[in-house]
Formats: C-alpha cells, sequence, structure tokens
C-alpha cells in the first residue's frame, strides 16, 4: 500500500476542486484503505492486551500502555476525521455543480419561454397583416386572368418616399 503524498494531506480547497471525480474517489478510497490499516493495527493492539502480554512483557505500568494505545486513538481519529472532510468537500462541490446547472437550466427554460412568447406575438402579428392588406384584388381580374394587384400591395412595393411623395399630393 502507498503511503499518502504529504500535498494529499494538506490539499487545499482549490486544489480539490481542480481534481476529477476519479481522483477523488481514489483518494476517498486510499482514506480509506488506510483507516482499516489503523483499525487492522488498534484490533492487533487491543489483542495484545487482551493477551496480557503487552502487561508482562514490559516493565512500565499501565500507564504507558494506556499513552501508547491514546497514540493509536488519535491516529485512527485523524485518519476518520480526513476521511470524512473530504468526503464533505466532495458533495459540497457536486452540489455547486448541481446548483450552477440548475441555474443554466432555469435560464434556458426562461429564454425558450421568452422566444416562444416572441414567436406567437410575431405569428399573431403575420396573421393580423395577411388579413388587412390584400395583395391580390379577386375580384377583378387583368387582360390575362390573373387576380389584379390591389392599390395597397402595390404601395408596399413601392419606396417610402415616393408614398409619402404621393399623399401630399392627394392632401392638394
Amino acid at each position: 500500500m502507498k503511503k499518502p503524498m504529504a500535498s494529499e494531506k494538506n490539499m487545499t480547497e482549490k486544489e480539490l476542486k481542480k481534481l476529477s471525480r476519479k481522483q477523488i474517489l481514489e483518494l476517498l478510497l486510499k482514506q480509506t484503505e488506510r483507516a482499516d490499516s489503523l483499525e487492522a493495527k488498534l484490533d492487533e493492539a487491543k489483542k495484545k492486551i487482551e493477551n496480557k502480554d503487552l502487561i508482562q512483557s514490559e516493565s512500565g505500568s499501565i500507564a504507558e500502555a494506556a499513552l501508547k494505545l491514546n497514540g493509536v486513538f488519535e491516529t485512527a481519529q485523524k485518519a476518520a476525521d480526513q476521511y470524512l472532510k473530504n468526503i464533505e468537500l466532495s458533495a459540497k462541490k457536486h452540489e455547486e455543480e448541481l446548483e450552477a446547472l440548475e441555474a443554466e437550466r432555469n435560464a434556458l427554460q426562461l429564454e425558450k419561454e421568452k422566444f416562444e412568447e416572441e414567436k406567437n406575438a410575431f405569428l399573431k402579428l403575420l396573421e393580423k397583416n395577411k388579413k388587412s392588406i390584400p395583395l391580390i384584388d379577386e375580384t377583378k381580374d387583368d387582360k390575362k386572368g390573373r387576380g389584379a394587384v390591389s392599390k395597397k400591395a402595390k404601395n408596399l412595393k413601392k419606396s417610402p418616399k415616393a408614398t409619402a411623395k404621393k399623399n401630399k399630393q392627394r392632401k392638394k
């Protein structure tokens, strides 16, 4: 089992954010393996205490054995704390990503709704304009048997300046 690098032990939040999901899972796996290893050492130490071999073989007092056992507990606790911190950071990162995606989805939904409203307004306007401006007068035929082009349609083809000039002349 590889020992974690010093940089893995003290990663900043910025460095954790740069990691891919696979790398985070690998770190979590390493921390789990480390916690398991420490638990195995702890179990081994407990067995030695239960066997009374530790108390008989050492000339020290029970207080010294307790201090050694406390060191194992402290190491195990630190590993567990680090593991939980890594999980919390990972969860926070995923929450932030989810919030960003939801915000983007909401923005796109609003944009879609706005587009639909504009499209519907445009279609209504187009439909209204079709009804109000007949381009072909079907009641009159020109010499070739086609519907005659109405005056309104002819005016639409003219430039705005020409139309304005013609309107002034009519007023006189």
